[in-house]
């Protein structure tokens, strides 16, 4: 086995056990028996068709958001806004939905929205390279922050243009069924953007590895000066890399509004983006490991939710042992960049000598 994939198992799994172990000696401190509420949390995402496949339900957005970051940090730029780009293309897909249903047949309306909403957040964030490539902005901090203007529109419009006709709730009207993305699995919420997202890492695989687009992307990741000396506009593939993260991302947001909430609810999902990086991180940046890697972290928060609601255990836990996988899965990235540089620094001696 490559030495590379040795370590990115090794330490992938070491960070899923820590972090699980670090989340049990919290249950302890509740005194909770933390293997009986494991033991709860394994079989519970087992125990019928409807549960097992709502895994897959929570993974589809968690494979979008992810591959929004890990899309962008081939080319060594880091999107750490893809919260607020799934945001924009909740706000479009919603509005689009309820503009549509009533004029077009339920798969156009969908076709069209699904589009809208690429071009619409693939443009904010195409924002982002934009001002990385003319005004060399950092585009780490940019990005964070227009996560903070998308989630003021969106609450903005929830109040005034898309809000409820009753006016109660910052929420939209729901969608007719007509325009919900259609169920994979009947008696399930499982639906096609599952499929589609498996289909998308495929294409972003393809893309990236296949490609001379991919070539060059990962080109200006390696070093974007030397890119430029062979002839590779840096300055545009930042802005494109930007624009298909932000499409990625807001696709997410398309398929959460008219594939589970069917209408729009302020705040919802707030932690999907920070998800999205640590999945990337534990699939080490592979369209193809993303895949897996929302999967399980899909299996953590279905499993995670029935285990305090059977355990009495308080659901903050639950985003705490996400959070310690999380935490885990970043540091693994350093274990492995460090085995890699001791690797190559032996492969020079040895040269040396």
């Amino acid at each position: 086995m490559h030495a590379k994939l040795r370590d990115l198992l090794i330490t992938n799994m070491l960070a899923i056990v820590l972090g699980i172990v670090a989340s049990g000696l919290m249950l302890l401190f509740l005194d909770k028996n933390p293997i009986s509420a494991y033991t709860v949390l394994i079989t519970s995402v087992v125990r019928d068709g409807y549960t097992f496949a709502d895994i897959f339900v929570k993974a589809t957005p968690l494979m979008f958001t992810a591959l929004a970051f890990a899309f962008t940090y081939k080319a060594n730029l880091y999107n750490i806004g893809a919260q607020g780009q799934f945001y924009i293309g909740a706000v479009i897909a919603a509005a689009a939905s309820l503009f549509l249903q009533n004029i077009l047949p339920g798969w156009l309306a969908l076709i069209i929205t699904l589009f809208l909403v690429i071009a619409g957040s693939g443009l904010w964030g195409a924002f982002v390279g934009f001002v990385k490539a003319r005004y060399n902005s950092n585009e780490f901090l940019v990005s964070m922050m227009s996560t903070y203007v998308a989630l003021a529109i969106m609450n903005y419009l929830l109040r005034t243009f898309l809000m409820e006709t009753k006016a109660e709730y910052p929420q939209t009207d729901a969608l007719l069924a007509s325009v919900w993305l259609p169920r994979m699995i009947p008696g399930t919420r499982l639906h096609i953007g599952f499929l589609l997202a498996v289909l998308t890492c495929i294409g972003v695989w393809i893309l990236l590895y296949k490609t001379p687009l991919g070539y060059r992307i990962r080109a200006v990741g390696y070093n974007a000066r030397a890119a430029q000396m062979a002839g590779i506009n840096a300055k545009k593939l930042y802005i494109l890399a930007f624009f298909i993260s932000g499409a990625l991302a807001g696709v997410a947001g398309f398929t959460e509004v008219n594939g589970v909430q069917h209408m729009l609810v302020q705040g919802f999902n707030p932690d999907i983006g920070a998800a999205g990086i640590g999945i990337a991180i534990l699939a080490n940046g592979n369209p193809i490991g993303i895949i897996f890697a929302a999967i399980l972290f899909g299996a953590l928060k279905v499993g995670g939710t029935i285990m305090g609601q059977m355990s009495g255990i308080p659901s903050s836990i639950i985003e705490l042992m996400q959070g310690f996988v999380m935490v885990f899965v970043i540091l693994a990235y350093f274990v492995r960049n460090w085995l890699e540089n001791n690797r190559e620094k032996r492969k020079l001696q040895k040269a040396v000598v």
